[in-house]
Order: structure tokens, then sequence, then C-alpha cells
């Protein structure tokens, strides 16, 4: 049985290429969290949880640029990844 004081999980997808600030390019809750973190794993894209900031960045429209308020978040994960996959910022 499920915990119904227990949130759906939420999964947000980041692009950046260094050009823009980061965009949302898919966002889900419960399933499609699920098969987005599914996909990730395939392509050995590295995962970060962080609840709140999936859920503000939640609220961004797909396709948008993150706002300058996540700026610093977003960076730390950005650098994160960049750790884990041996490159340089």
């Amino acid at each position: 049985m499920k915990d119904v004081n227990t949130p759906p999980r939420i999964a947000i997808a980041l692009h950046y290429d260094k050009k823009i600030a980061p965009r949302v390019t898919a966002k889900g809750k419960g399933q499609a969290a699920e098969q987005i973190l599914k996909i990730a794993e395939q392509h050995d894209i590295p995962l970060q949880e962080d609840a709140e900031l999936a859920r503000l960045l939640g609220t961004i429209p797909l396709g948008s640029e993150i706002p300058p308020e996540l700026y610093q978040a977003v960076a730390e994960v950005i650098a994160f990844t960049y750790l884990l996959g041996g490159r340089n910022a």
C-alpha cells in the first residue's frame, strides 16, 4: 500500500550548452518521473537528488531557461555532474 503522506517522485531534466542558461527539457511526477530517470540511467547521465530544487524547477515551463534566482543551485548540480563525468566546468 502506498503511503498517502509521501509525495510522488519528481524528475527534472536540464540541458546546458554553456551558451545560455540551462533549460528545462523534461519534467514529470510519478510514472513520468520514473521514465525520465530510467532514460537518464540508460544514457549514463548523472543523477542528483534534491527534492526542493526539483519542486522549484518543476514550475518552469518546458523549454524555458531557469530563472536567475536558481543559477547558484543549478550551477552546483552541473558542477557535481561534471565532477562525476571527469569533465571541467
